[in-house]
């Protein structure tokens, strides 16, 4: 009864069959691994994984591990007590109901239950084997007799007459005992492998989702930030905006105003020049040549002063002040100066270069920032010395999130990129981008462009500026980018890696210089 207990313990509830390969859940439940992969697949496109003994539910795709412990219980329970109803092979004899077979015999070529098996023929010819239903191939198709050894040398399983007289003779032959326990035994170390490869797939899935989550986690914090950032910006664009137009209202109010006074005096002049001009044509019309001669002069009734006085008063009217009205609108640098303080953050500590690394024609400035070709400095040899003309920074980065930038003169060539502390600091191998230790951008001979590691070469455009150049580090994704700081800002390529050290900026120069233009900052 418990033997019963236990053989239903061990089925799988999605195929009713003894377990292979058992997996288990988060929530506890095991199952065939190929069982629970396909229903896994038809729920990839709900979105929402459930486990189908309770229902459980998670938004990914559960890793499955394996149960090694349930494995291991179901191979001792099948090699204990194998399960003839498991085979599906019943007995040839049992005419009137299926019965399970105990064993077959390969000279009948029959398979039979324990009753049929107790009156069956004891001779050596009758070679009993587990239940099978391909009898047929346990036989020669030649002589027509039991296989019973493996030719090594043509991996054929073969008769006696093939051995003594047939196409094998005087070949290396064992018995198919022996031979099968060899297969099994390079089966097993292949399994092992496989296992082992496996079992690492796993957790670099395990490892994938992981970090899709923390992704999806650091883009839902970016998007909140951004928006709320926009949010202000608009904001701070909206009170801009009625500032900026309530000083224009202003401004022509105040013009409207002077220029209105000002018809307003004009309006009364015409008026009063309007009464002098009918008087004129009145005496100009008189006959007496007396009344004419009496009127006081009036040669000066329209002077120069009075038309350059009431000139000036025209073009003497306030304009709109652009001016004050530009002065206004450069506070959008200041927003703008705030977009950047929300979005980067600047760490106390700057990229320094290390003297004590850089190569004999190297000069490095007294501020540790820039890299300048230079014949012969005289330095002591060291191991952590370059050969060459390169140099790394005195910082190095083992996490997080950094970037930082280089302005790059006119050089013969030159090289920026990231490596590790462990590089080679002689030999050809040691150049930054030959080995399998260091990234780098390349350029300057002949405007050839490239990024290098590990000696393999990827051209790039040459009709992009590459005089200033971000490089930018998110370690624990793997990734390191570089970018043309021209407008717009190009990429240029992304390394991907899985960086097992910390890494160091590192600088070639091979004339000229490279100033590294900022400190390093932190997303």
């Amino acid at each position: 009864m418990a033997s019963a207990d236990l053989r239903q313990e061990l089925d799988c509830s999605i195929c009713l069959n003894i377990y292979t390969d058992p997996v288990t859940l988060r929530c506890g439940h095991n199952f065939c691994r190929v069982c629970i992969d396909r229903v896994l697949d038809t729920l990839e496109g709900s979105r929402v994984y459930t486990c189908p003994e309770c229902r459980a539910e998670c938004q990914e795709r559960p890793a499955l591990q394996r149960n090694i412990t349930l494995c291991n219980i179901v191979g001792s329970f099948l090699s204990t007590r194998p399960d003839q109803e498991e085979t599906g092979i019943f007995c040839t004899y049992c005419i009137h109901s299926p019965v399970p077979a105990a064993k077959s015999c390969l000279h009948c070529e029959a398979s039979m239950c324990d009753n049929h098996l107790r009156v069956h023929s004891k001779s050596a010819e009758h070679v009993l084997s587990d239940p099978t239903t391909s009898l047929g191939n346990r036989k020669c198709s030649v002589h027509k007799e039991l296989l019973k050894y493996y030719c090594t040398e043509d991996a054929a399983c073969i008769c006696v007459s093939c051995s003594l007289a047939g196409e094998h003779w005087g070949h290396r032959v064992e018995m198919l005992d022996e031979a099968s326990e060899k297969k099994k035994e390079k089966l097993r170390n292949v399994l092992q492998k496989l296992t082992t490869k496996r079992e690492e797939a796993e957790k670099r899935v395990q490892r994938l989702q992981e970090r899709r989550r923390e992704d999806q986690v650091k883009a839902a914090g970016v998007t909140e930030t951004v928006t709320a950032l926009f949010r202000d910006i608009n904001r701070q664009l909206d009170h801009l905006q009625k500032i900026v137009l309530s000083e224009i209202s202003r401004q022509e109010e105040s013009v409207s105003l002077s220029v209105s006074d000002l018809i307003q005096q004009l309006e009364i002049k015409k008026d009063e020049l309007s009464r002098k001009m009918r008087h004129i044509e009145e005496l100009c019309n008189m006959s007496d040549p007396v009344t004419v001669l009496q009127e006081p002069d009036t040669a000066d009734l329209c002077d120069t002063e009075d038309r350059e006085r009431h000139y000036n008063q025209v073009h003497g009217v306030a304009d709109l002040d652009v001016g004050l009205i530009s002065g206004k609108l450069h506070t959008l640098s200041d927003i703008i100066t705030h977009i950047n303080t929300e979005i980067y953050v600047q760490e106390a500590t700057d990229i320094l270069l290390d003297v004590n690394t850089a190569g004999n024609n190297i000069h490095i400035s007294g501020d540790g920032k820039t890299a300048s070709w230079s014949l012969n400095q005289n330095r002591p040899e060291t191991p952590e010395r370059f050969q060459y003309d390169q140099v790394i920074s005195t910082r190095r980065f083992s996490s997080g999130q950094h970037y930082w930038e280089v302005e790059i003169s006119e050089s013969v060539i030159w090289r920026v990129g990231m490596c590790y502390p462990s590089i080679d600091r002689r030999g050809d191998q040691s150049h930054i981008g030959d080995n399998n230790k260091s990234w780098c951008l390349c350029g300057g001979l002949f405007n050839q462009y490239s990024v290098i590691h590990d000696k393999k070469v990827i051209q790039l455009p040459d009709n992009i500026p590459y005089d200033r150049v971000r490089i930018y580090l998110d370690y624990e994704a793997g990734q390191l980018s570089f970018y043309s700081l021209c407008d717009p800002i190009r990429h240029l390529h992304t390394f991907t890696a899985t960086f097992t050290e910390p890494l160091h900026a590192a600088l070639c120069v091979g004339g000229g210089y490279i100033t590294i233009s900022g400190g390093v900052r932190k997303y």
